[in-house]
């Protein structure tokens, strides 16, 4: 009986990226959407604002709009006294001007009137006959005031090409006017699953077959990425069966995920596969990551193409370093960072020089602190990323991290 032959040369995730990307130069698709339905959705323009905003000056508090220099010197001894000319409308503009000697009561967000450079808070007036008020401090010229184009001028960017639009962008947007916004279109990620032992999760498998989840778990990702996946179901272990499910579907989408087959054995079809797909072909065969090492990358005929261990944990954990940065350059996203915790690391985690580990960590809260907790377990064991919170990551060249050492974890 003969060995399983190593016949794959590992990089680094980054050497293997850098590589495909050499090769893999998407143009994004532009596309309109109405501002209110572009949540989520990646900026393909930078909008720049049609209008100053406030486009007049307001008021940032309830009180009195005053010309700060009738205040100057007041205190709660020696009061500075105002006779009150009206109220400032919400909503409209102010009717009359307030000259030396006069306030008007204004409320927050209303329209600062001709001749007032201020507003005094109302916890610092007291009223004083039918007409006047007291002012018990002084105010400065601006005091709680925002100035016209003070949040955004006119003509400025308001957000940078390659942005992904959050809640608060969406108000930002409509708040000076913009109605649409162009952004990318996704791109079309089709996924193709493969093995024998595989059936539907509608399936209750037979003895020797298990659910094919990893097909659903990668277009999850893809499409919490905002990719627009197919899904193009399960390939038997044929070689014809495979290459031609394969070669459909990298017709029909932009980028394709395989998963299970890449392992290095005698009935390793995906390597085959993936070479017959187009120029220049596999790019990479073997990351130096734990778990995950017998990923392939490769560009056929301008499309990225990617082959995922068959193992649950790999094939998703591998995906969020390799698919994800695909599919945002696809998208013309711009680099983010990942959103981290700072832990104690509550147990000893080992690991080889060579290679970068994601181990998935739960995060403890005791006596005031925050602990991550490794949940250890083989790659096709789905739950123990369900149990996770998020993942530590050893890097290339460390043999392994200490218990009470403070870590990042990467929130999932």
């Amino acid at each position: 009986m003969t060995g399983t032959p190593e016949f794959f040369t590992v990089q680094p995730v980054k050497a293997a990226l850098d590589t495909l990307f050499e090769h893999y130069r998407p143009e994004p698709r532009r596309v309109t959407l109405d501002t209110r339905e572009a949540l989520g959705r990646v900026l393909a323009v930078a909008p720049r604002s049609p209008i100053d905003l406030p486009a007049f000056v307001r008021s940032t508090m309830d009180g009195y709009a005053v010309r700060a220099s009738d205040t100057f010197g007041a205190s709660q001894s020696l009061p500075a006294y105002l006779t009150c000319v009206g109220r400032v409308p919400m909503g409209s503009p102010p009717t009359f001007t307030v000259n030396p000697g006069q306030c008007a009561e204004i409320y927050t967000g209303a329209m600062l009137p001709p001749g007032a450079d201020a507003v005094v808070m109302i916890e610092r007036t007291q009223p004083f006959g039918e007409n006047e008020i007291e002012v018990l401090a002084p105010a400065a010229p601006g005091e709680n005031l925002v100035q016209i184009g003070e949040d955004v001028a006119q003509g400025e960017p308001i957000l940078a090409a390659g942005h992904r639009l959050r809640p608060q962008d969406i108000g930002g947007l409509l708040a000076v006017g913009i109605l649409t916004v162009e952004v990318s279109e996704p791109p079309r990620v089709g996924i193709l699953s493969s093995g024998d032992e595989l059936v539907p999760p509608e399936e209750s498998p037979a003895p020797g077959q298990v659910r094919d989840i990893n097909s659903h778990t990668l277009a999850a990702l893809a499409q919490q990425a905002g990719a627009a996946v197919t899904q193009f179901g399960i390939a038997r272990d044929r070689l014809d069966d495979l290459a031609g499910r394969a070669r459909s579907a990298l017709e029909q989408v932009d980028i394709l995920v395989m998963t299970a087959g890449s392992s290095v054995s005698t009935r390793d079809l995906t390597r085959q596969v993936i070479g017959g797909l187009g120029a220049p072909g596999i790019l990479q065969h073997g990351l130096a990551v734990k778990p995950g090492k017998p990923t392939i990358l490769a560009v056929c005929n301008g499309k990225p193409v990617i082959g995922l261990p068959g193992n649950p944990v790999s094939a998703l954990l591998v995906a969020r370093q390799i698919l994800l940065p695909i599919i945002r350059r696809a998208l013309g996203e711009a680099p983010t960072l990942a959103a981290t915790v700072k832990a104690i690391l509550s147990a000893n985690v080992a690991s080889a020089a060579g290679r970068d580990d994601l181990v998935p960590v739960r995060l403890v809260e005791r006596d005031g602190m925050t602990y991550a907790e490794p949940v250890f377990g083989k790659s096709n064991l789905i739950y123990t990323l369900v149990d996770a919170d998020g993942l530590l990551h050893v890097p290339l060249n460390s043999t392994g991290l200490k218990a009470g050492s403070v870590v990042d974890v990467s929130m999932f």
